[in-house]
C-alpha cells in the first residue's frame, strides 16, 4: 500500500533556531595577528554604513563609507578614514591579539594587552542612525588619540584609468577633478563634508543625449548633494594637524585626544547627506541627527544587537555543521554563505542599493589591481552606474533569504528613475513606455561613455553606440518580477510598483512596433506576434531576432502581472501576452536545445541566454515540462560549454542546480562559494568587477538555496540537487509566506519544520533524486518487459514504483514525484 510523506513537525523546533546561532559564533571570523594592510581588512556596517577595520603597526585603522554619497562625476566617495592609538599600547608586536567579528550582535571586537591586562576596542554602527561607535574599555587607563584622514584635502586631477571610478571612463570630456572636501575642527570635533558644484556630470549627459528640452521635468539625484559628518567625544581635544602617506595616497590628519588617561573611552561619528542649496540646512540637518542620536543613545546598542539577532532568525544555511568533510570545503561554503549575507545586511536600509563591484567595502586600489596605484575611492565599472546584469544577482538571493524588506533600496532606485525613463521614450521615439538601458546612471540615462561620443550623425539618439549595449533592454524586466514576488514571499503590497512594471513592458509593446513601422507596412509578423528585432541576449548575442531571453522575460513579468490582483489593465496585458513570440530551439549532434535567439549576427560576451528561459525565468526546471530539452541546452550547447565558469557573475551554479543535476551543482558551488584567497574569506573578486565582487557572492547564494529548496507553483521542492553526503542546517523562505527548516546529517533528513503548517502538504522530498540517472531508468524500464513481482523500480513521471508504491528510502520518504 501507499505511504504518506513524513513530516516530523519537531518538538525542539526552538531547539533548531538557537542550535543555529551556535552554529553562526561558529563561523565568526578570528584573526591572532594584526593585518599587513587595509586588504586585510574586516567588514563591519549596519543601517547605509559600511566600514573596513584592521590593525597595522600598533594602530586601529578603519574605512568608512555609506549609501548614496556621489560627487559632481558621479564617483561613490568614501567618507574617510579613522586612525585609533591608544597609550600605553595594547597591539605591541608579540602582544596576545585577536579581533574577532561578531555576526549575531553586529559588531567587532579587538583585544590586546598592557602588562597581561586586556584592553578591549569594540565597534559597532547603528542600524537604525547614522552614526558609527568606536568604545575602548580595559583595567589599565590609557590615553586616547583618534584622528579623522582625509586623501581630499586638496583638488585631485583624476586621470587615464582613474576615471573609471566614475561616469566619464575611458571618455572624460576635458579635464576631471575630484574636489576637495571642507575639514575643520568645530566644537571639540571633527567636522567634514563634500559640497558638490552646481554643475555635474547630469548636467553634461542630459546635453549629450538630447534631453535639453525636458531637463526641467528630470530628476536629478547629484544635483546639490552635501554629504559627511562630525567626529567627536567626550573629553578629547583637537591638537595639531598632520601629514602623511598611506600606501599610494597622500593625506592630511585631523586628530584628537583624551585629556587625561582613562580605562574607558568612547567616540563617535554623525552622518548625513542632503540634497540642498543651502549649506546651512544641511547642517542644521547634522545636528538634528547629533541631537536625535545622543537622546536615543540608553538604548540605541540593545535595539541594533536585537536587529542583527532577529536578522539571523529570518533565515541561515549552515553546512557541514561538524566539519565532517574531508577537507572542510563543504563548510567553508556555508560560512562564506552567512559572512556575505552579513554584508547584505550592512546596507539593509540605504537611500541606494549595494553596488554590485564592491558595496561598501572597497579599500585601495592597488590591493585589487598593483597598475592602479588611485585613491581609496577607486573602484572600476562607475559609482553611480548600475549595471543591471550584475545588480540583479545582488537583490534576487534576498527573496529566499526572508530579507524581503532590503530590497527596497534597489526597487526605489528604479522608482525614482522611472519619470527620465518615460521621457526617453517620448523625446526619441514618440511613443509611451519606460526605457531603461542596461549601463545606467542612477539618474535614468545611460552612462555618457557607454552612450558613446563619436556617434554617427544619423544615429538613433535613443540608442547606446556600444557594441556590448546596444538594444539590451530586458534587465529591468528581472527587477519588475522581484517586485511581484514580494507580494508571493512576504505578503507585501505591490500597487505602488504596478506603475513601474506596466511602464516597463508597455515600452517592449510600443517601441517594436515602432520599429516595425520603420521597416516595413506590417507591425507584426505572419503569425501576429511581434517581431523583437533588433534585440539582443544579454550582451552576447547581438542584433538578436526574437531573442530567447526577452521572450521569457515579457512571458513570465505577464503571466505574473495578470495573476496579481493589484492591475486594473488586464485585458490589455492579455492581448500583448498573447502576440509575444514562442521560445525558439536548435539540434546540435542530435539534441533538442534551447537556442539563444530565432537569429543573430555576432557573439560578443560569455553569458549564457539560452538557459535564462531556467534561469531567471522558470520556464523550464524541475516538475515543468521538456526538461530534458533544457538539459541538454546546459550539456551540449556549444558556446554553454566554453563559456562555463564560477567567477564573478557566472550562473552555472545555478543552472545546473535548477535542472537537478547535483553533481555539477555541487562542483561550481564549491568553487564559487570556496574562500576567496584574502584573509576575509567572502572578500571574492575581482572577477570581471572588483573586489569584494558582490555579484559573485549573491550568484552563490542563489545557487546555494535552489540546491536547497526550489518551488513550482505551490510545490516546495526539498533537496533537488543537494547532495546527500552533505550535512546541513537551513532555513528559508518560500512563496505564500512559507518557510521551510531542517537538518539534514548522515544522509537523512532528522528534523523538519513547515510554516504554515498546511503548507507541509506541499513539499516534495528529492533527496537522493539524480534528474539523468531517474530518466536512463526510465527508459531502461520502457525497453524491458517486467511483471509486478520484480523489484521495485522508482517511476519518475509517477512518483511510483511499478507496484504502485512510493518510494521511501529514508524515514521521510519520496513523494508524488513532481515531473
Amino acid at each position: 500500500m501507499k505511504q504518506p510523506l513524513l513530516i516530523v513537525f519537531s518538538l525542539f523546533w526552538l531547539g533548531i533556531t538557537s542550535s543555529s546561532a551556535q552554529d553562526l559564533a561558529a563561523y565568526h571570523p578570528v584573526w591572532t595577528s594584526m593585518s599587513k594592510n587595509a586588504s586585510e581588512s574586516m567588514p563591519l556596517g549596519g543601517g547605509d554604513i559600511g566600514m573596513n577595520v584592521w590593525v597595522e603597526d600598533g594602530e586601529l585603522l578603519f574605512y568608512f563609507s555609506r549609501s548614496g554619497t556621489f560627487d559632481e562625476h558621479n564617483t561613490l566617495l568614501k567618507l574617510g578614514r579613522g586612525r585609533v592609538r591608544l597609550t600605553p599600547n595594547p597591539f605591541e608586536e608579540g602582544e596576545a591579539f585577536r579581533q574577532e567579528l561578531h555576526l549575531q550582535d553586529g559588531n567587532v571586537r579587538i583585544t590586546g594587552y598592557v602588562q597581561d591586562k586586556a584592553i578591549n576596542i569594540d565597534l559597532w554602527v547603528d542600524v537604525f542612525r547614522p552614526v558609527i561607535h568606536v568604545e575602548v574599555n580595559g583595567e589599565t587607563p590609557t590615553y586616547l588619540e583618534v584622528a579623522y584622514e582625509s586623501w581630499r584635502y586638496k583638488d585631485r586631477t583624476v586621470k587615464g584609468a582613474a576615471n573609471n571610478a566614475n561616469s566619464y571612463k575611458w571618455a572624460p570630456q576635458g579635464e576631471v577633478i575630484t574636489y576637495r572636501d571642507s575639514i575643520g575642527f568645530q566644537d571639540g570635533g571633527v567636522l567634514f563634508y563634500h559640497q558638490n558644484r552646481e554643475e555635474t556630470v547630469f548636467d553634461v549627459a542630459v546635453a549629450q543625449q538630447q534631453m535639453t528640452a525636458v531637463k526641467d521635468q528630470m530628476m536629478n539625484p547629484i544635483g546639490h548633494l552635501v554629504f559627511g559628518g562630525i567626529l567627536r567625544g567626550e573629553d578629547l581635544a583637537p591638537t595639531s594637524v598632520k601629514s602623511g602617506v598611506y600606501q599610494d595616497t597622500d593625506f592630511r590628519a585631523y586628530p584628537l585626544k583624551s585629556i587625561s588617561p582613562q580605562k574607558d573611552h568612547a567616540f563617535e561619528i554623525y552622518l548625513h547627506t542632503d540634497q540642498t542649496p543651502s549649506l546651512e540646512q544641511w547642517k542644521a540637518g547634522l545636528d538634528s541627527v547629533v541631537h536625535t542620536a545622543t537622546l536615543a543613545s540608553s538604548g540605541a546598542r540593545e535595539k541594533t544587537k536585537k536587529w542583527w539577532n532577529d536578522f539571523w532568525k529570518r533565515s541561515y544555511v549552515i553546512t557541514d555543521p561538524q566539519q565532517k568533510a574531508a577537507n572542510d570545503t563543504v563548510w567553508q561554503i556555508g560560512r562564506n554563505y552567512q559572512l556575505f549575507r552579513y554584508m547584505l545586511g550592512c546596507n539593509a536600509y540605504g537611500t541606494y542599493p549595494t553596488k554590485f563591484n564592491g558595496g561598501l567595502f572597497t579599500v585601495d586600489p592597488v590591493y585589487t589591481k598593483p597598475d592602479m596605484p588611485f585613491t581609496p575611492d577607486h573602484r572600476n565599472w562607475g559609482g553611480g552606474t548600475m549595471t543591471a546584469q550584475n545588480q540583479r544577482l545582488v537583490y534576487f538571493p534576498m527573496l529566499r533569504s526572508g530579507d524581503v524588506d532590503m530590497m527596497k533600496p534597489q526597487f526605489d532606485f528604479y522608482l525614482r528613475m522611472l519619470k527620465n525613463a518615460e521621457l526617453r521614450s517620448q523625446v526619441y521615439w514618440g511613443h509611451e513606455g519606460a526605457s531603461f538601458t542596461e549601463q545606467i546612471e542612477n539618474y535614468g540615462l545611460p552612462n555618457p561613455a557607454e552612450y558613446n561620443w563619436e556617434r554617427p550623425e544619423d544615429y538613433d539618439p535613443g540608442m547606446q553606440y556600444n557594441a556590448w549595449l546596444e538594444h539590451q533592454w530586458d534587465t529591468v524586466l528581472e527587477f519588475c518580477l522581484m517586485m511581484l514576488e514580494q507580494e508571493r514571499y512576504a505578503g507585501k503590497d505591490v500597487p505602488a510598483y504596478i506603475p513601474f512594471i506596466e511602464s516597463c513592458l508597455r515600452f517592449f509593446d510600443e517601441h517594436y512596433q515602432y520599429l516595425a513601422r520603420q521597416r516595413g507596412a506590417k507591425v507584426f509578423d505572419e503569425n501576429g506576434d511581434l517581431v523583437l528585432y533588433p534585440g539582443s541576449a544579454n550582451e552576447t548575442y547581438k542584433m538578436a531576432y526574437n531573442a530567447n531571453s526577452t521572450i521569457s522575460a515579457l512571458k513570465t513579468v505577464l503571466k505574473r502581472l495578470i495573476a496579481s490582483s493589484s492591475s486594473d489593465s488586464t485585458t490589455y496585458w492579455q492581448a500583448m501576452l498573447e502576440r509575444i513570440p514562442p521560445l525558439s530551439y536548435r539540434e546540435i549532434d542530435g539534441h533538442r536545445l534551447l537556442a539563444p535567439a530565432k537569429l543573430w549576427e555576432r557573439v560578443n560576451n560569455t553569458e549564457v541566454p539560452q538557459l535564462y528561459p531556467v534561469y531567471p525565468w522558470g520556464i523550464y526546471g524541475i516538475g515543468r515540462p521538456d526538461l530534458q530539452t533544457a538539459i541538454n541546452t546546459f550539456k551540449y550547447d556549444p558556446d554553454a560549454l566554453a563559456f562555463r565558469s564560477h567567477v564573478g557573475w557566472k550562473q552555472d551554479n545555478i543552472f545546473a542546480a535548477r535542472l537537478g543535476l547535483t553533481s555539477e551543482a555541487a562542483k561550481w558551488t564549491l568553487k564559487k562559494m570556496g574562500d576567496s584567497g584574502r584573509r576575509f574569506p567572502a572578500f571574492w573578486g575581482p572577477g570581471f568587477d572588483w573586489v569584494p565582487d558582490h555579484n559573485w557572492g549573491g550568484s552563490g547564494m542563489i545557487g546555494m538555496q535552489e540546491m536547497l529548496l526550489q518551488t513550482d507553483g505551490e510545490k516546495i521542492y526539498l533537496f533537488p540537487a543537494w547532495p546527500k553526503d552533505w550535512d546541513v542546517k537551513f532555513k528559508l523562505h518560500a512563496p505564500y509566506q512559507t518557510t521551510v527548516e531542517g537538518i539534514l546529517e548522515d544522509g537523512e533528513l532528522k528534523e523538519l519544520n513547515v510554516f504554515p503548517k498546511e503548507r507541509e502538504a506541499d513539499v516534495r522530498n528529492l533527496l537522493g533524486w539524480d534528474v539523468e540517472s531517474q530518466e536512463q531508468r526510465i527508459k531502461s524500464k520502457e525497453s524491458r518487459v517486467k511483471t509486478r513481482e520484480q523489484d521495485a523500480v522508482p517511476d519518475l513521471q509517477s512518483g511510483t514504483n511499478n507496484k504502485g508504491d512510493l518510494q521511501s528510502p529514508s524515514p521521510y520518504g519520496y513523494v508524488q514525484s513532481p515531473f
